[in-house]
């Protein structure tokens, strides 16, 4: 491959760099000017640094797969979110879902982060991390007797209740405490996020939610139950949204839907937006945190409401990477293979999804692109499943042995990984300037299987 055969494709349209340039033979991601993009990252005399911290260091010491977040990235997203709303009264609801370790959710609870959770677990992760449940919001589509009862003894903030069936279960459920448990309605406003379809959640073929057509008779049907105190309305359309218009969209239908409970003589103290807003993974441009705000306040200016937001990806996504080692080079014909030592179990979404993350080495070529040793690559694990890839036709100069970061992988990283193939979970680091931490133990084998029992003939 020459320089020549390369053109660029997408190139920032706020800073002209070339992001990624596309070739016949595959997608070449420009790890300089990425890295110009993700908070934490940067490249020093072409090594790439974790904060203060050399990415290869941390592979040296932690070993791989590991998965390295950011403080402070955490922290600037965070409170990007709390001054863009800071002329309302606001709470920022974290969503544990993306990332559920113990020290990122300590770190959002010193700033003052409330938390949107959809498990029993969730919360009980909440109070181990010192927060506290009456900044918490349950949300969830089957909630049990047993999690809406351990909800309730903990103070819990408000349930976001998804059904009749829930609703009346939470009452008989406060009944027995003898408390009265606060509860919004998930509206389900039918609005098209324009996103994958399996992250899509406010449309009438999804499961979750109350119908928009619906909510004013369930809202009654609230009002008259006797353990029931209604607080607030909620509404979540879809995940890694890059154009306001979809929250314009669902937050008129909500305020229409608010007006017309007032009409009907029931008042709220909240409107709880939900999450979604999405994050540049390679060279998306979502709307930044400033335009979806500019867009949203002069209309929740008017309601004299307390917002809740619950953003999970937008918080945590760019403020980590999953690092891996190239283990095996198998070049092929018709293929080229770098099989790396994580896989699809450590990280799901480019198999789940088709999510198109990232993929940069910890050490760069010292002229650039290497033109004699650059090959399209498929970035794959060692599962036993053709599905099994972090990465595809990525134009890339490799060794083994080399260590390569996935960016964008601080959310639905680690959350979302598995034990398939019997294989431990990786471990978690946390950086903070030039400070590193393990804040998650490698898995090993023999835990797999320690609480498993084998047969024995009576």
């Amino acid at each position: 491959m020459s320089h020549s055969e390369l053109h660029a494709d997408v190139t920032d349209s706020a800073t002209g760099e070339t992001v990624t340039i596309q070739t016949e033979h595959g997608l070449y991601v420009d790890p300089k000017a990425l890295s110009a993009h993700l908070p934490a990252l940067s490249y020093r005399d072409d090594a790439l640094y974790m904060e203060q911290v050399s990415v290869d260091e941390l592979a040296k010491q932690y070993g791989t797969p590991c998965y390295v977040y950011s403080k402070q990235a955490i922290l600037d997203v965070y409170q990007a979110y709390t001054d863009s709303f800071a002329s309302l009264d606001h709470q920022v609801c974290y969503a544990v879902k993306a990332n559920s370790n113990l020290a990122v959710l300590g770190v959002l609870v010193q700033a003052g982060a409330g938390f949107d959770i959809v498990s029993r677990g969730e919360l009980m992760r909440v109070l181990a991390a010192g927060g506290a449940a009456s900044r918490v919001v349950f949300s969830g589509v089957g909630k049990t007797y047993g999690d809406i009862e351990y909800a309730l003894t903990q103070g819990i903030g408000c349930f976001n209740v998804e059904s009749i069936s829930e609703l009346t279960l939470i009452n008989e459920v406060a009944a027995a405490l003898n408390k009265r448990a606060p509860i919004s309605l998930r509206v389900n406003p039918n609005v098209d996020a324009k996103t994958h379809p399996y992250i899509s959640t406010g449309l009438k073929d999804n499961k979750f939610g109350i119908t928009h057509e619906d909510a004013l008779a369930v809202y009654q049907q609230a009002a008259d139950l006797s353990h029931i105190d209604i607080v607030g309305i909620d509404c979540h359309i879809g995940s890694q949204l890059t154009e306001v218009a979809p929250f314009v969209a669902a937050l008129d239908k909500v305020i229409e839907l608010i007006h017309s409970l007032r009409d009907h003589g029931i008042e709220l103290r909240h409107i709880d937006l939900g999450g979604g807003l999405g994050v540049r993974y390679i060279d998306e441009t979502p709307v930044s945190i400033d335009e979806f705000a500019e867009a949203l306040l002069p209309k929740l200016s008017e309601l004299g409401l307390t917002v809740f937001f619950e953003p999970g990806r937008s918080i945590v996504a760019n403020a980590g990477v999953l690092l891996t080692q190239v283990d095996v080079l198998k070049p092929t014909e018709h293929k080229n293979f770098a099989i790396v030592d994580a896989a699809m179990n450590d990280l799901i979404r480019p198999a789940l999804y088709q999510a198109e993350m990232a993929v940069i080495p910890s050490t760069l070529p010292s002229d650039g692109i290497d033109t004699n040793g650059t090959k399209p690559w498929d970035i794959v694990g060692a599962i036993c499943e053709t599905g099994d890839f972090l990465a595809k036709d990525r134009l890339l100069s490799l060794e083994a042995g080399a260590v390569l970061a996935v960016t964008g992988a601080g959310a639905y990283g680690f959350t979302m990984s598995s034990n398939y193939n019997s294989r431990p979970r990786a471990s978690e680091v946390m950086v903070s300037g030039n400070n590193h931490q393990l804040i998650r133990k490698r898995e090993t084998v023999e835990a797999l299987y320690a609480d498993e029992i084998l047969w024995q003939d009576k």
